[in-house]
């Protein structure tokens, strides 16, 4: 079907078809096993009477329920207009991966690649054709429980793996049966949510969205996404869901984007609430003018359009552009031709828990886990007795928040991890919030009879995630007992720690010899652990959002500015700069660490005359030597300071970064080209271009280590 076809099918449609397609219903409508209907879908409307021409559902699905769903709808549907099938496949579908946060300190693009094709391999599978997912909001609270969707604090970052996601989910080519059509989410700034507290306000200076929160939403669309999700939030006062500027200004206009734009889980009708619709007719009208087109789960498109858009015949326009969009994004698909996309119950049981979809799991979850501490404890070796304890020490629930349609029953455990490398393993698992005193009497007997104790400590599943927000983020009480009456046993302590966020780990720190963040590993946690603390894998992931010493700091971030009293350059004044009186001012471990089982040093950084001009960039290169006994894998991450320029800049911000792979011993030239353009930002009227003048470029191992040069932009016109 050609866009002369969808506008003539568009003309054969009445108004409330038309308001149907811009409606999207949970499957729980159409009976689907396990679907339920929750929250707003149990205030949902008038549904019924239109089941038959809403254009989308969400939820529940699998092979079987789709063909049955796809055959009754095309039967009651006047126009044979398929269903379009959505889901959240947001780190895995049956085989589930590593959260997103955890993805990202791969700090390797083909990872969230990999994954997002796996995802989509098994989704489609079931019956799914497209997925919320990637979420590229920019995070700087670990209170706020979505960060574990995110991929971290920095822009650099979060616009490469949310691009990587999209060309993942969708190829090349979104008409093969085996892909998912793509909805960036969530826009704009909802990582900026005040205080961390979930759907709460967003406040931005224009410069900071523009250098800092928006960049990666419009990378994700240049790799082609073809939906984005308003947020749930305010932005500098006007929800995201009825922000004309936000949607219309910037995403339609300045961007060019030319796909689906849908609202987030009953944002229309939360329009009430914020205090800027007085009506579901206000709600309707705010949404539609703003260019909402898919009204996710609340009706105020059924209830308010028909009549409104009588008393104001220009909404009807509105009404075509977004059902176009719709139709145009159901053409895409391939729907038109195969309303059921080869769908098959054969096809979904041989596709899901693929073993290749398990052995990428483990790669993936491997890869992400980070090495915060190691006092040479690891890696451990067959002959050791270990005493494994902890909440996690024999436990399924590794999948994590939004792993909607993982089974924790498919899940290896660590102990089981363990076991199957032949590790000499007694476990004992514990409560995560209360340790009765008899556990604890058992822990002490087990720790006696062990050369190094493995506790496996963390949060819930369920503290994390949407809704998942914390005031205080560090261990539970009992957790941190367990840790102190381990340490009084003199024996080597190692801590892995399971999490969909950033944790308080200063105590921890000082009592363990070693500490692995496993994060929430998803399907094949137990074997990536034992994987890394056996010494069959080198760990090589680095931290893509800072740990705080204290809550108190947040937020913290290393692409801070400073302020005319920064605490560094003032170390002989003991009060009046800024500071802390009670904790440092930097994270307890910062955005791009991580250690291993190599060690790394690095040579001096060449940088030829050190001057580059917008049409001559600078040529940079590093030696970087293997020292350890370990081949391993070490990111060479490259930051700049801009030193004198129209606004403020950050104290260091990432503009490239390398991984090589090196065997003891080897030397490795590592090689950058450096433009005029990573050095610009927007300034004050907005537009985009660098700063004549001198940079600090600075090249290491982390964003707070590394040697340092200065160069210089001669100019930034071509």
């Amino acid at each position: 079907m050609n866009t002369t076809q969808i506008e003539a099918l568009i003309k054969q449609m009445t108004r409330m078809e038309k308001i149907g397609q811009m409606t999207q219903i949970t499957t729980s409508f159409f009976n689907v096993d396990g679907a339920k209907a929750t929250g707003t879908a149990s205030r949902m409307k008038d549904v019924e009477q239109h089941k038959w021409i809403v254009g989308s559902v969400l939820g529940k699905l699998d092979a079987k329920s789709m063909l049955r769903i796809q055959r009754d709808y095309l039967q009651h549907n006047r126009l044979g207009i398929p269903l379009l099938f959505m889901t959240d496949v947001v780190h895995g579908y049956k085989t589930i991966f590593p959260v997103p946060l955890a993805l990202s300190c791969s700090w390797n693009p083909d990872v969230l690649r990999r994954t997002a094709r796996v995802s989509a391999v098994e989704a489609a599978a079931a019956g799914f054709q497209v997925t919320f997912s990637p979420m590229v909001d920019l995070v700087r609270d670990p209170r706020w429980g979505r960060v574990m969707e995110s991929f971290g604090e920095d822009r650099l970052l979060l616009g490469q793996f949310g691009a990587a996601m999209v060309e993942g989910y969708q190829t090349d080519d979104l008409q093969q049966s085996d892909t998912l059509a793509a909805c960036v989410k969530h826009f704009a700034g909802y990582g900026a949510a005040e205080g961390g507290k979930d759907y709460n306000t967003v406040d931005l200076s224009p410069l900071s969205l523009y250098n800092d929160y928006l960049p990666p939403y419009q990378q994700a669309l240049q790799a082609g996404a073809r939906l984005m999700m308003a947020a749930f939030n305010t932005l500098n006062g006007v929800p995201a869901t009825a922000n004309t500027w936000l949607l219309q200004h910037i995403l339609r206009e300045q961007w060019g984007f030319d796909g689906t734009l849908i609202s987030d889980w009953g944002a229309v009708k939360e329009l009430i609430p914020h205090g800027v619709a007085a009506s579901s007719a206000d709600a309707a009208r705010l949404s539609l003018q703003a260019g909402i087109e898919i009204e996710m789960m609340t009706t105020a498109y059924i209830e308010a359009l028909p009549e409104l858009c009588e008393q104001h015949p220009e909404l009807e326009q509105k009404l075509d552009e977004a059902v176009k969009h719709i139709l145009q994004l159901k053409q895409e698909l391939g729907l038109f031709d195969d309303p059921y996309r080869g769908v098959s119950e054969a096809r979904e049981q041989e596709m899901i828990l693929h073993p290749n979809h398990r052995h990428a799991a483990r790669e993936a979850a491997v890869q992400s886990m980070v090495l915060l501490k190691n006092q040479q404890v690891l890696p451990l070796n067959s002959t050791q007795k270990l005493a494994l304890i902890g909440p996690y020490a024999d436990n399924r629930h590794l999948l994590g928040p939004w792993s909607v349609d993982g089974d924790p029953q498919h899940a290896v455990t660590v102990l089981e991890g363990l076991q199957q490398q032949g590790m000499q393993v007694q476990s004992l698992s514990t409560d995560d919030s209360h340790i009765e005193e008899e556990v604890l009497h058992q822990a002490i007997e087990l720790i006696q009879q062990s050369d190094v104790i493995l506790l496996a400590l963390g949060e819930r599943e369920e503290w994390s995630g949407e809704a998942g927000s914390r005031a205080h983020i560090g261990l539970p009480h009992d957790q941190l007992k367990l840790l102190r009456i381990a340490a009084a046993a003199g024996k080597p302590i190692v801590v892995v720690l399971f999490a969909g966020r950033p944790i308080e780990l200063e105590e921890v720190a000082r009592y363990a010899d070693a500490i692995l963040l496993a994060w929430f590993p998803g399907t094949e946690g137990g074997h990536a652990v034992a994987d890394i603390v056996t010494g069959r894998c080198n760990p090589s992931g680095r931290l893509t959002m800072s740990f705080p010493y204290h809550s108190g700091q947040i937020p913290v971030h290393y692409n801070h500015l400073n302020t005319g009293r920064p605490a560094h350059l003032l170390t002989q004044e003991k009060r009046y700069k800024t500071q802390y009186l009670d904790v440092p001012n930097e994270a307890l471990y910062p955005f791009g660490y991580g250690l291993g089982y190599s060690e790394f040093g690095y040579g001096n950084i060449d940088a030829g005359t050190g001057e580059l001009s917008a049409n001559c960039p600078l040529h940079v290169s590093i030696s970087v030597t293997n020292h350890g006994p370990y081949a391993g894998c070490e990111t060479v991450q490259v930051y700049i300071h801009d030193r004198v320029a129209e606004i403020a800049r950050p104290v260091r911000e990432l503009i490239a970064y390398e991984q090589i792979q090196l065997n003891p011993g080897e030397t490795a030239q590592v090689d950058y080209t450096i433009s005029a353009d990573m050095l610009g930002y927007y300034h004050t009227d907005l537009q985009y271009r660098a700063d004549p003048g001198e940079f600090e470029l600075i090249i290491g191992p982390d964003s707070r280590h590394g040697s340092s040069v200065t160069i210089r932009l001669l100019s930034n016109e071509t």
